[in-house]
């Protein structure tokens, strides 16, 4: 197959099953964070304002993916059902219909989601290192998006116009390259801090109580590494002009949606990073909400000096049968 028009159209319809299958993964990931907040179970802090936050942040991701999704649907509807038979073929149709005012819409709506979640990103990167410092070149990387995000969505909303050649390509091409450093450096940092902080905590505390912040599940979803990959996948085709950029471009605006939630979901688990979390792996104290699947921790303080010993020998089920367990303060003074 070396029709690059026929390679570019087999690549959009196999981009918009993907668009299908990871839609129905962002709706799992949202409702399993819905119900979450709303019946605040797994932490027992539900009404927090972080909940609320996470609450709106959601429904805005689903909300703009929503739109996407519709939009490349639809698109593809008109091109291969409806036009069937449009003169100069499916290619011609591209062409002359790339401008659309739903296609500008969907491209608008994927600007915002790359907003949302690079914003999510720096934010967790500021979490993950608890120092300022880190996120200032990925801040101002995250202001150039924003400009040249809206001067894509005009560029490739001018009638005539097509996001994928000319003049539009060229702004498209300089908005997603700077969109991909920010993910690369944030994820790259994240990444980094996330093994750096694993061997400190594993010599202290043992590899199964420091993979619940330090594993590979950990490390790619704090970092949102498939958002990343997808993203550099896409800038790299799309730079050496190739048909199959369509198909990377839509799977790289589904993970927008979906690594984000992921972490919120995450995050709402009790699982994900957090403030206190990271200052006291920076102190090299155990992270006050860290507990290992199918462990308890006992906090015993004794003497004046205010000493703590963590027990980790005690699971949940003798925890509840134990008479002397149960007969404990979680603060025992002597």
């Amino acid at each position: 197959m070396s029709d690059p028009n026929a390679i570019f159209q087999n690549a959009y319809y196999v981009g918009n099953n993907f668009n299908a299958i990871l839609y129905g993964v962002e709706l799992v990931l949202y409702f399993a964070s819905v119900w979450l907040i709303l019946n605040g179970r797994e932490r027992g802090s539900g009404g927090k304002r972080s909940d609320k936050l996470f609450l709106f942040f959601s429904t805005g991701l689903l909300v703009m993916i929503t739109v996407y999704v519709a939009v490349q649907a639809v698109f593809g509807q008109e091109m291969w059902i409806v036009h069937a038979d449009y003169p100069g073929g499916n290619g011609q149709y591209l062409a002359d219909n790339a401008a659309v005012w739903y296609q500008t819409l969907g491209s608008a709506a994927s600007v915002v989601l790359n907003l949302m979640s690079d914003g999510l990103l720096i934010y967790r990167t500021y979490v993950v290192w608890s120092d300022w410092r880190v996120v200032i070149f990925p801040s101002i990387c995250y202001l150039a998006t924003a400009a040249l995000g809206i001067l894509t969505c005009y560029t490739s909303g001018v009638p005539n116009s097509d996001f994928f050649m000319g003049k539009a390509a060229q702004i498209a091409l300089s908005y997603s390259s700077v969109v991909i450093g920010l993910n690369f450096t944030c994820s790259m940092l994240i990444c980094t801090r996330i093994l750096f902080v694993a061997r400190r905590m594993e010599a202290t505390l043992g590899r199964e109580v420091s993979k619940t912040y330090t594993g590979a599940a950990s490390l790619i979803i704090e970092s949102m590494l498939p958002y990343t990959c997808f993203g550099i996948a896409y800038v790299v085709t799309l730079g050496i002009n190739s048909p199959l950029s369509i198909f990377f471009l839509s799977v790289y605006v589904m993970f927008t949606c979906v690594s984000p939630q992921m972490i919120i979901l995450r995050v709402l688990m009790g699982r994900g990073w957090t403030r206190e979390a990271a200052m006291s792996t920076m102190s090299g104290a155990r992270p006050h909400n860290l507990t290992s699947a199918g462990a308890s921790t006992t906090r015993f303080t004794c003497g004046t000096e205010g000493s703590t010993v963590n027990l980790r020998s005690f699971t949940k089920s003798d925890a509840t049968s134990s008479p002397e367990v149960r007969g404990m303060d979680t603060d025992l003074k002597v």
